[in-house]
């Protein structure tokens, strides 16, 4: 109730009320109550989609108590599609080279490797245990020094210059070696000259397993190292042919998605990106993790956040508007066993029984979804691969 000074709460006159706070203060729980329901109705009466919150933009109650609400609202976008059928676009070569087959064989080598100590000068691809403790013009630095550390030489896991130097190494022995940090270093070292003291106190090698048909029983269910071989091809080349296809489909998409015209409402995009906030939140809480723990790991704020997956989730509504809008040109014919085999998919995927999928999931969002499936279907399936021309030597 509206508290007047002089008047008890609830008291005060009419007039007094409207002279002071207008008319409309009558309204505003009207204006509650009926803001939904007219909202409602235009969209039925006008068959339209709204995207986001509506908002009130005037309220008007003539003198015969009738009262007229008018709302601005965003709508669902009406795109107007290109070319989407025949669509041409490069596709990767899928071929596998020998060397790829002999390459992943020989790392499946190296995990199965034996590894022994030896009573030698160090050679690449030893594993040297060091103690090392790095100086800049003789000071120490915080982050150069560690104790017993493996280092693989060769891995190029230490900055350029500095396993080269250990190769030749005895065990026991100890040496100053000089080396220069990158450029593109931690800033309080880039560029700069380093000195290291080494000691080697350890060195072991890898023992690689003989190519033959023992070491193709231990790694896989084959008999013969041939037939090992051939699966590991057939996996590289299975791997390489998705790998081309999901190329080649982006690109399509692509193209599709320049062809076509139309606004996408800045609401459309902003809810789209509250729901990916929503989902990151999901799937951290279930790993035991807050949304803004992951930020400050991230070393960002929420609205850096949100810019930086702005893109992407506009590119994800275009691709969405793209299958809906092929979707509803083609017209496609849904048969009943389509919706039905659709709904027995759905029951199989979250265990549940048919009956019970079809309380949840109403049958015009099973079809709908059918014609979505159905048109991107026709865009990649119509689509035309072309292999990409290698640039002139």
């Amino acid at each position: 109730m509206i508290q007047i000074p002089g008047f008890r709460k609830g008291k005060a006159p009419r007039a007094i009320v409207e002279r002071m706070y207008g008319s409309k203060v009558f309204y505003e729980d009207a204006l509650e109550e009926l803001f939904p329901k007219g909202l409602d109705y235009a969209v039925e009466e006008q068959k339209i989609t709204v995207v986001g919150q509506p908002a009130v933009t005037d309220f008007n109650v003539d003198d015969d108590k009738n009262a007229v609400i008018t709302y601005s609202v965003a709508l669902y976008p009406e795109m107007t599609m290109g070319e989407y059928k025949g669509v041409k676009a490069e596709k990767p070569s899928a071929d596998v080279s020998d060397k790829q087959v002999d390459d992943e064989i020989e790392s499946v080598r190296k995990r199965n490797a034996r590894i022994q100590p030896v009573e030698r000068a160090a050679q690449n691809g030893d594993t040297a245990n060091i103690d090392f403790e790095g100086f800049v013009d003789g000071v120490p630095f915080e982050g150069g020094k560690d104790e017993h550390y493996d280092l693989v030489l060769g891995s190029d896991t230490f900055i350029p210059g500095f396993e080269p130097q250990i190769v030749g190494m005895k065990i026991g022995e100890e040496k100053d070696i000089d080396v220069v940090f990158p450029e593109n270093y931690n800033p309080e070292l880039a560029g700069k000259a380093a000195v290291f003291h080494i000691k080697l106190n350890e060195l072991k090698e890898s023992i690689l397993p003989e190519l033959d048909d023992d070491f193709a029983m231990d790694v896989s269910e084959f008999d013969t190292l041939e037939e090992y071989k051939a699966s590991v091809r057939k996996e590289l080349e299975e791997k390489a042919a998705e790998e081309a296809e999901n190329v080649f489909r982006n690109a399509v998409m692509e193209k599709v998605i320049e062809g076509m015209t139309g606004a996408i409402p800045e609401e459309m995009i902003d809810m789209r990106v509250e729901d990916t906030i929503n989902n990151y939140k999901s799937n951290f809480a279930q790993q035991g993790m807050t949304f803004d723990q992951y930020l400050s790991y991230m070393g960002m704020d929420l609205n850096t956040f949100k810019q930086n997956i702005r893109p992407s989730v506009l590119n994800q509504i275009k691709t969405d508007l793209v299958f809906e809008t092929v979707a509803d040109l083609e017209n496609f014919e849904i048969a009943e066993e389509e919706i039905e085999a659709e709904y027995a998919v759905i029951g199989d995927e979250y265990k549940m029984e048919v009956s019970k999928v079809k309380d949840f999931i109403p049958r015009d969002s099973v079809k709908t979804q059918i014609k979505i499936e159905k048109a991107r279907n026709l865009i990649f399936d119509t689509a035309v691969p072309e292999e990409k021309e290698e640039a002139a030597e």
